[in-house]
């Protein structure tokens, strides 16, 4: 594919990278809000609001409306640099946070934060300094890089905001990957970290595309398609992947922890079946309710109609199919789930929602009351309960004895 298309792609769809980060600076935002004291939190939210502002006034259109408004041609080349040394800034503030850790306020942590700040708020003075006493009167959209990059301070200029750019993307690259090779790590953080590895080493073939264009502009030669077609490609393929790495971490977690809640109300289905039969009744339905509220009645239901079954469990019952389940070559774990699940059977059957005290007595709720979850998954298996059961009920002396 011609470079050039993807540049026209960045011309008219600036704002496809534009709306990517803005997605992941709203889904960051809530969190960043409730815990504002935490300086990692708020380093994610400066750089993607930094990031976001870099895609929307970058764009040729944004650029042309910026020098109409100010009446200066070529203002928003240090107003774009400026806000693309910021996000370098918050890029090294937010490794800062992480290699440091929330709770670390040593002061080799304050002088580097320091650092930081003046460095790149130094940087961002000399281009506003610079464009001042540069002479840059041809207004230039796309190739202002190229075009100005033998001309006296526009060319210090731009080289400045190049190498601040560089050299907080390799220190945040060099950082991230080892990082990812850290052991312990929760997976969607990993993937996280290496979507940002990824977006960030795309940074670094932005740096080089302009800083070869600038180069040979200086010996004499033409390069400007590397500027104009190729550096463009690779700042959008960058953003996206950046804001990917920081949804991706969040919203995976929370993906993961719905579909957990989810999977255990339908693991439950089996044994609530049972105990809407033994109760008559079932839980009603709340329109609104979230999927963790679900989840909570449907615990609730089964332990609240469970427990006057499980005073009246035949406990010899429960032995012989806890006995016959192994027999028949079950894990005890399975075995205990299979046994609980043919006396809670057993109990709905006969009827015996026994009061404290009666049926057989003596047998322990608490644990049938915490494996639920157990005992619902055998009852998805109904030839291990009717096998378990029919051995549990054949005497011993006709059960033929296996190898």
């Amino acid at each position: 594919m011609d470079v050039a298309i993807l540049s026209e792609f960045y011309t008219d769809f600036w704002w496809i990278p534009a709306t990517v980060l803005a997605a992941a600076l709203a889904i960051k935002v809530p969190t960043i809000i409730r815990f504002w004291a935490d300086p990692m939190l708020r380093a994610v939210g400066g750089l993607l609001l930094l990031a976001c502002a870099v895609f929307v006034f970058v764009a040729p259109s944004t650029i042309a409306r910026v020098n109409r408004l100010t009446g200066v041609p070529n203002i928003s080349a240090p107003w774009v640099y400026s806000l693309l040394t910021a996000f370098c800034g918050s890029c090294l503030l937010l490794i800062i946070a992480w290699r440091n850790g929330l709770s670390d306020r040593s002061a080799a942590t304050r002088r580097a934060t320091r650092w930081v700040v003046s460095v790149y708020s130094g940087v961002i003075v000399a281009l506003w300094v610079l464009f001042a006493l540069a002479d840059a009167p041809v207004e230039r959209l796309r190739d202002l890089d190229t075009y100005y990059a033998t001309t006296p301070f526009m060319r210090e200029e731009i080289l400045l905001y190049l190498l601040a750019h560089t050299t907080a993307v390799l220190i945040t690259s060099r950082l991230i990957w080892n990082w990812i090779r850290t052991d312990g790590l929760d997976a969607w953080l990993r993937w996280g970290l290496k979507f940002l590895g990824v977006g960030y080493a795309m940074n670094l073939l932005f740096d080089a595309a302009k800083l070869t264009a600038v180069v040979a502009r200086w010996t004499g030669n033409d390069l400007d398609r590397l500027n104009t077609d190729v550096a463009p490609a690779m700042a959008c393929a960058s953003a996206v992947l950046i804001a990917v790495g920081f949804i991706l971490p969040h919203a995976g977690q929370y993906l993961h922890e719905r579909w957990r809640v989810r999977l255990a109300h339908r693991e439950l289905r089996p044994l609530y079946a049972l105990m809407r039969t033994a109760a008559g009744h079932g839980t009603r339905f709340l329109l609104r309710a979230s999927p963790e509220l679900r989840l909570t009645r449907r615990e609730t239901f089964i332990r609240d109609t469970l427990l006057p079954l499980a005073r009246g469990i035949d406990e010899d019952l429960r032995r012989r199919s806890y006995d016959a389940a192994l027999a028949l070559g079950h894990p005890p774990d399975r075995g205990r789930a299979l046994a609980a699940a043919v006396a809670v059977l057993d109990a709905v059957e006969a009827g015996r929602t026994a009061p404290p005290g009666d049926g057989t007595g003596g047998s322990d709720t608490t644990e049938l009351l915490r494996e639920i979850g157990a005992v619902s998954r055998a009852l998805r298996r109904p030839d291990d309960i009717r096998a378990v059961r029919t051995r549990a009920n054949t005497p011993r002396d006709t059960v033929p004895v296996t190898e």
